[in-house]
């Protein structure tokens, strides 16, 4: 485990997973999964000390993308081909559907909030538009916002008052007013970057935003208002996508395209989603 700060390390063994390595997010017990480990279909199992394995073998071509924890300790994972969230108890590796919509293009990546609202990512590559769909505590499935670029990357603020949702193809980063109940409004630019693409994003515990550089093989990290405060060079050109985890929440991990692994490196402080549900 590296030691000095925003210096990336590879993590697990290349070409483990697939170029379709995607998702990634920590346990209570420190393990970190991913999707389509050894062949695609699956999520792969990371223990903190970087063995991996097969940990399901998801059912019907199901194909996953995001993953993210509900507060009851259940697996959600963004099921793109399928258009599904799918869950999965932990302990008996049951796979069922937690909710399904077939107006859905994909759904991508997904955020959570502590209340167990799910935020879903919906671009249509093809077309480079895309969607934002809400997913309820009992799996209904609301139409958020259409008319957008290629919606990718989704994060909730600590004070789960922001919905951060990136685009890819047009580079934007979009910042909406988010209400308890799980609706958007006043939708404003956080930062448009001039050049390469984005991915998956975290916040950490102050609302700092760490975007996955598609292309660029960096991680920005973003202040709340939209300022870059650093980047963090990764020996990969195309990061996914990104989760804290580690004994603290202070270890990022980070998916990667090309060499088909992870990357790890240390920063100040855990990030929301660790913290959330500690």
């Amino acid at each position: 485990m590296p030691d000095a700060l925003y210096t990336s390390s590879i993590f697990t063994k290349p070409g483990g997973f697939t170029s379709g390595i995607e998702g990634p997010a920590c346990d209570l017990q420190g393990n970190l999964y991913a999707v389509n480990f050894h062949h695609q279909g699956t999520i792969g199992k990371v223990t903190p000390q970087g063995e991996s394995s097969v940990f399901i073998e998801l059912p019907n071509g199901s194909i996953g993308n995001g993953i993210r924890f509900h507060s009851g300790g259940d697996m959600l994972i963004a099921d793109y081909t399928n258009h599904n969230v799918l869950r999965v108890d932990m302990e008996s590796q049951a796979i069922s559907a937690y909710a399904h919509e077939p107006a859905m293009n994909q759904p991508n990546d997904i955020a959570i909030g502590a209340n167990d609202i799910v935020y879903a990512s919906d671009p249509n590559w093809a077309e480079q538009t895309g969607q934002i769909w809400r997913v309820g505590p009992q799996g209904q499935v609301d139409l958020l916002e259409t008319g957008m670029g290629t919606t990718n990357g989704i994060e909730v603020s600590p004070d789960e008052k922001t919905l951060y949702v990136n685009e890819s193809a047009q580079c934007n980063v979009w910042a909406y007013d988010l209400s308890a109940d799980g609706d958007v409004s006043a939708k404003r630019l956080l930062i448009q970057f001039p050049d390469f693409g984005m991915d998956g994003m975290r916040c950490d515990i102050d609302g700092n935003l760490y975007i996955t550089r598609h292309g660029k093989g960096t991680i920005a990290k973003l202040s709340p208002a939209g300022d870059i405060l650093l980047e963090i060079e990764l020996g990969d050109a195309n990061p996914s996508n990104i989760a804290f985890g580690g004994p603290d929440g202070c270890t990022a991990y980070v998916t990667l395209q090309q060499t088909s692994n992870i990357e790890c490196f240390r920063v100040e402080k855990p990030g929301r989603s660790w913290q959330l549900f500690q």
